[in-house]
C-alpha cells in the first residue's frame, strides 16, 4: 500500500507540474495538433487549388496534319484545340519554353491514315512516328502531354502498334520535353534548400544559445557577467554575434556536406549523372546575406528565450514551438504558389528568408525582396538586443527575485 502511495505522490507530483505550466501544457499538447491541423489545410488548399488552375487554365493543343481518323476525338479533348494559322517554328522554340504558357504541340506525318495503312510491322522499316512536344516545367502542359498520349497510345494498341509516339530517331537527337534543365533543378533545390537551411540553421542555435544564458543561469555564473563593468547592451550584442558566428559555422558545414553528397545521392544504379549545380558567385553572396541575417534573428529569439527560463531544460521547453514555427515556414515553398509579389510580405521574419532563398535557388531572383529581407532581419535583431539588454537589468528575470 505504502509503494502505491508513493507511485501516486509522483504521479500527482508530475501531473500538477504539468497541467499547471501553462506553457509546457501548450507547447506538448496544443502546439503540435494545431501546427499539423494547420499544415495539412494549407496543403489541402494549396493541392485544390492546383487541380483548380489544371482543369480552368486555357490549355491549348495545336496539331499539324490532323487525321480524319482522329478529329472527331480530338473535337472532344478538354483543350483548346487549333489545327491551323499557326508557327510550329516558333510554338517549339519559343513558347513550349515558357514554362508559363500551357500548350502542347502535336506533329503528325503528312497523310497519315495511308502510311498506317500501308505499314507492314515485319517489313523492316521505321513505323510512322507521332511528335508530341510538351514542357515538364509547366503543370499544364504536362497534363495534356498525358492525355493526348494515353489517348493515342490506347488507339495505337487497337491497330496493333502501326505507329509510335516520340520514338527517337537514328539519324538525330530530337528533344520534345522543352523544359529547361536548369528550371526543373532549379525548382527542385528552390524547395528543397531553404528547407534543409532553416533546419540545419536552427539545430546550430540550439546548439549553443539556450546553454549561453539559461545555462549560466543554472550553474550560477551569470551573475558574475552582470557584474562585470560593461554596459549590459554590450553583453547582449556580444553573446547574440558569438552565438551567431558558432550557429552559422555549424550550419554552413552541414550544409556543405549536403552540397558535395548530391552527386552520388544523384547518382543511378551504375549509372553516373551529370550534376552541376549552376549558380553564381552573386547567388551564393546573395544566399549568405540571407542566412547571415537569418541567424541573428533566429540566435536572438533563442536568446530571449532562454533568458526567460530558470535552466537550460526549460528553456528547451520555450523554444520548442519557434523551431515548430521555423520547421513549418521552412516547408511552405513545398507547398505550391508562387513567391509573394507584394514586398510587405518579407517583413515577416522566416517567411521572408525561405522566400529569398527559394527565389534565388529557383533562379526568380527579386533583389528588392532580398534587401527587404536582410534590412528587416537586421531590424528585428537590434530590437532583440534592446529587449535582452532589458532583461539582464531585470533581476527578477536573471535571479526570479
Amino acid at each position: 500500500m505504502r509503494k502505491q502511495g508513493n507511485v501516486w505522490t509522483i504521479v500527482r507530483k508530475e501531473f500538477a507540474r504539468f497541467f499547471g505550466d501553462r506553457s509546457l501544457l501548450f507547447t506538448a499538447v496544443i502546439m503540435p495538433g494545431l501546427l499539423i491541423y494547420i499544415v495539412y489545410s494549407l496543403m489541402g488548399e494549396n493541392i485544390g487549388k492546383s487541380h483548380q488552375d489544371d482543369n480552368e487554365g486555357p490549355t491549348t493543343v495545336y496539331v499539324d496534319n490532323l487525321p480524319e481518323s482522329l478529329r472527331a476525338d480530338f473535337d472532344s479533348i478538354p483543350f483548346q484545340l487549333v489545327t491551323e494559322g499557326f508557327n510550329a517554328v516558333a510554338l517549339i522554340g519559343d513558347s513550349l519554353a515558357d514554362k508559363e504558357k500551357s500548350l502542347i504541340y502535336v506533329n503528325f506525318p503528312p497523310h497519315f491514315d495511308s502510311l498506317i495503312a500501308a505499314y507492314d510491322p515485319m517489313g523492316g522499316e521505321l513505323a510512322p512516328n507521332v511528335r508530341i512536344y510538351h514542357n515538364s516545367n509547366s503543370d499544364n502542359s504536362e497534363v495534356a502531354y498525358q492525355t493526348v498520349k494515353t489517348y493515342l497510345e490506347g488507339w495505337e494498341n487497337s491497330r496493333s502498334n502501326m505507329f509510335d509516339i516520340n520514338a527517337e530517331s537514328p539519324d538525330t537527337e530530337e528533344t520534345f520535353d522543352m523544359a529547361d534543365e536548369d528550371d526543373s533543378l532549379g525548382e527542385i533545390l528552390g524547395q528543397l534548400f531553404p528547407m534543409l537551411l532553416m533546419m540545419l540553421l536552427f539545430s546550430g542555435c540550439m546548439a549553443v544559445a539556450p546553454t549561453a544564458i539559461a545555462g549560466e543561469k543554472e550553474r550560477g555564473t551569470i551573475a558574475t557577467l552582470l557584474v562585470t563593468p560593461m554596459r549590459r547592451s554590450e553583453l547582449a550584442i556580444g553573446k547574440i554575434l558569438s552565438l551567431s558566428t558558432f550557429a552559422m559555422l555549424s550550419g554552413l558545414s552541414s550544409f556543405l556536406g549536403i552540397i558535395l553528397s548530391m552527386p552520388r545521392m544523384l547518382k543511378g544504379d551504375g549509372v553516373d549523372i551529370d550534376f552541376a549545380i549552376p549558380y553564381t558567385t552573386g547567388d551564393y553572396l546573395l544566399i549568405l546575406c540571407v542566412l547571415i541575417s537569418t541567424v541573428l534573428v533566429m540566435v536572438s529569439c533563442i536568446s530571449i528565450l532562454s533568458a526567460l527560463a530558470k535552466d537550460v531544460k526549460s528553456a528547451g521547453t520555450l523554444v520548442l514551438p519557434l523551431m515548430l514555427l521555423v520547421m513549418f515556414v521552412g516547408f511552405t515553398p513545398m507547398l505550391g504558389g508562387d513567391a509573394p509579389e507584394a514586398l510587405t510580405a518579407y517583413l515577416v521574419p522566416f517567411y521572408n528568408s525561405v522566400q529569398s532563398m527559394a527565389s534565388v535557388f529557383s533562379f526568380n531572383i527579386n533583389p528588392a525582396a532580398i534587401g527587404i529581407t536582410v534590412v528587416a532581419n537586421i531590424a528585428y535583431t537590434a530590437i532583440a538586443v534592446f529587449v535582452l539588454t532589458r532583461m539582464f537589468n531585470s533581476e527578477k528575470v536573471m535571479f526570479g527575485k
